[in-house]
């Protein structure tokens, strides 16, 4: 029996709430309650899409990035390639003018030392005429021959 009371307790605190307007208080919290969740939501979702529009941007300034990246070393190695084939044309440049300097002193060197073996051979020609001729033409008139002889010969052979 006494839950027969409390049903009929139960009954008469509902109906007193109801008639005190309670139950419009209670609506209107969850009303107002409902309002802040979805002002709540739609804060959320204007910071989720800030979100993904900063992302996107960060990504893009990521993309340029790598791509400015990508040139500047794609322009290092085309700059270091050009050093690399002016160094080598340099060299080549080098080794010419050395190898034409080599040529030109040997080709000076072979010339100076014809030059050389000329006047030695003029020279032991001149004297072996000297001898010769001393020998087969004597006195002053002997003398003044040879000289001219001489003269001519040393002429003739340099």
């Amino acid at each position: 029996m006494d839950t027969f009371w409390v049903g009929i307790a139960f009954f008469i605190f509902i109906a007193i709430v109801v008639y005190v307007g309670g139950h419009k208080k209670i609506l209107a919290g969850l009303d107002a309650r409902g309002e802040l969740v979805a002002k709540e939501l739609a804060e959320a979702r204007r910071l989720r899409h800030e979100a993904e529009q900063l992302l996107a941007e960060y990504e893009a300034k990521r993309k340029a990035a790598e791509a400015e990246a990508e040139t500047i070393v794609a322009n290092a190695k085309e700059e270091a390639e050009r050093l690399a084939k002016d160094a080598e044309a340099k060299l080549a440049e080098f080794v010419t003018r050395r190898t034409k300097s080599a040529e030109d002193k040997i080709a000076q060197a072979e010339s100076q030392a014809t030059a050389e073996v000329r006047a030695a051979a003029a020279e032991a020609a001149t004297q072996a005429a000297e001898v010769i001729l001393r020998g087969q033409v004597a006195g002053k008139a002997g003398a003044d021959l040879v000289a001219a002889g001489l003269k001519d010969v040393k002429a003739k052979l340099n």
